[in-house]
């Protein structure tokens, strides 16, 4: 951080020592060496060390800070594995590096700690109770619920909508049960509608989508199972030529923070049962 920021807190320096590497980006007031042009015109950075080991390597023989933005097409399913790349970005780019399918499947967890009290802008594996706990507190940016298109957007995925599919995403929030009951009507609804229909199921509610398309995300109690194959399944269903997606709210507990907002940003309506 030191050839990059400003200057940096001792809040910052905390939070490297306990989450570097791995997936925590810090919003911290850029030095002069860095060009507007990756920071678009702000006057701040967003500052990483990953921890995976191709990018670490990456670094090491480059001799200097790396700018990586997002290797897929605005707006769109982030990537998790290099063949989402290869459709996103072939013959745009001069080379692909196959590093293997991402452990967590979401952005890391992005924190502006340029004020007193660290906001998080963009939620991921890092949540709020990792923060609070190392820092004493910690604030989630509004931004992350519900943005505009006069928002200037602190950090990538701040847009209202964002990681979409081309499939129309229909986000289901209440009771685990009455949710899997009005999927299923509206699973019959739009077919008899002439719709091409896709569910993403958990453990817990496959059993009511029998002879209906799904596919299975994961399960609630282990809420890493369901982050790191979102956005894989949000692109299968394109795949499959799916014109609707009906997707399962989740518990916002911990890494489900992260998951709803990406969920949210995804979906195009949100039906509360």
């Amino acid at each position: 951080m030191d050839g990059l920021a400003k200057r940096i807190p001792e809040s910052a320096e905390k939070m490297a020592e306990k989450f570097w590497p791995g997936p925590l980006t810090m919003i911290l007031y850029k030095k002069e060496v860095l060009s507007d042009k990756i920071t678009a015109g702000l006057d701040t950075a967003a500052i990483r060390l990953p921890s995976n080991k191709i990018a670490l390597a990456l670094i090491r023989e480059s001799g200097k800070p790396i700018a990586a933005p997002s290797a897929n097409t605005s707006g769109k399913p982030s990537p998790t594995e290099a063949g989402h790349v290869i459709e996103d970005l072939m013959g745009k780019v001069d080379m692909i590096i196959d590093g293997g399918s991402t452990d967590i499947g979401l952005e890391s967890s992005v924190v502006d700690m340029t004020g007193d009290i660290p906001v998080i802008l963009r939620p991921g594996k890092i949540t709020g109770e990792d923060i609070t706990d190392v820092l004493g507190q910690c604030e989630y940016d509004p931004a992350i619920i519900k943005s505009d298109d006069r928002t200037v957007p602190k950090s990538p995925g701040q847009k209202y909508r964002h990681y979409s599919p081309k499939a129309k995403v229909i986000l289901y929030k209440g009771d685990i049960d009455k949710i899997a009951g009005k999927i299923s009507g509206d699973y019959e609804k739009f077919q008899t509608e002439g719709f091409k229909v896709g569910i993403m199921s958990t453990v817990q509610t496959q059993k009511y989508y029998k002879g209906k398309l799904n596919i299975l995300l994961g399960d609630r109690t282990k809420p890493l199972t369901i982050s790191s194959k979102l956005f894989k399944t949000l692109r299968d269903f394109d795949h499959m030529g799916a014109d609707i997606i009906l997707a399962e709210a989740v518990s916002e507990d911990g890494l489900g923070k992260a998951i709803m907002n990406r969920l949210g940003k995804a979906s195009s309506e949100t039906i509360n049962v």
